[in-house]
């Protein structure tokens, strides 16, 4: 079941959202060669509770971490640990707040220094395509029809869709009714209401969109261990515009690609 939200709710969750975005600009500014992704995790628990907020994703099924750290041919749900970044590399790194009792939810992918300028372009495009989405994410229309803008304006680039992992609503649970996946058909899906908060969040590999899960239960990478980005921002809807909640903006002001 769907659960639409009323205007002060969504007000609570930009509020945790400012926090989750302050967050992740806090893990940009550190984002270098040599840096353990767990020092990543760390800074970032750090500055959520310091603020107020609880991570969304530490315990949530299990899992260790306050963020899913995603390394080059990995898609999502990695964890941090030891690992230091090299020259080359690209990292997602996905992040939630708790706070007043709602979610937000939101994803960047950086290149480590110097990338190759095919890699450089996946992670071009596929931030493009989660704007290409937002921007059809309107009240009236259809999941079907964001669905169908991402996957349109990525395939004429020849990258893998992944299918089977997908955006989702949110809101007081982490993961809610409707799925939003990355690919579509125009007018299909869930109506899309005033008070609906939804994931938008395209995840797009170099090569084929197959994708395996790792032995460590959470783990996702693709088959081929091409490249993969990932991008994702929490919206709301309404009769009168859609409203991006959380923020990159704290991310671009210390980081550039």
């Amino acid at each position: 079941m769907v659960k639409y939200k009323t205007r002060e709710e969504v007000e609570l969750i930009k509020e945790g959202a400012q926090i989750l975005g302050k967050a992740h600009g806090e893990v940009a500014k550190m984002i270098s060669p040599g840096v353990k992704t767990i020092e990543l995790d760390i800074r970032a628990e750090e500055f959520i509770r310091d603020h107020g907020g609880v991570p969304s994703f530490k315990n949530f099924n299990g899992f260790p971490a306050s963020l899913c750290i995603s390394l080059n041919e990995n898609v999502v749900h990695g964890f941090p640990g030891e690992y230091e970044l090299r020259e080359g590399d690209i990292i997602s790194v996905d992040c939630g707040v708790y706070y007043k009792g709602f979610h937000s939810d939101s994803a960047y992918t950086y290149p480590v220094g110097q990338v190759s300028d095919e890699v450089e372009q996946l992670l071009k495009v596929t931030k493009e395509s989660l704007y290409k989405g937002i921007e059809k994410a309107l009240y009236g229309n259809r999941i079907g029809d964001l669905a169908y803008a991402i996957q349109d304006y990525v395939e004429d680039f020849g990258y893998g869709i992944v299918r089977e992992l997908v955006g989702h609503g949110l809101g007081r649970d982490l993961h809610e009714s409707p799925e939003v996946p990355n690919y579509g058909k125009r007018g299909k899906g869930p109506l899309l209401k005033e008070g609906l908060v939804i994931a938008i969040e395209p995840m797009i590999n170099l090569g084929s969109r197959n994708v395996v899960q790792e032995a460590d239960g959470w783990t996702i990478r693709t088959a081929d261990r091409k490249p993969s980005a990932h991008f994702e921002h929490t919206v709301a809807i309404f009769r009168e515009g859609t409203e991006v909640l959380t923020t990159h903006k704290y991310i671009e002001e210390n980081f550039k690609f």
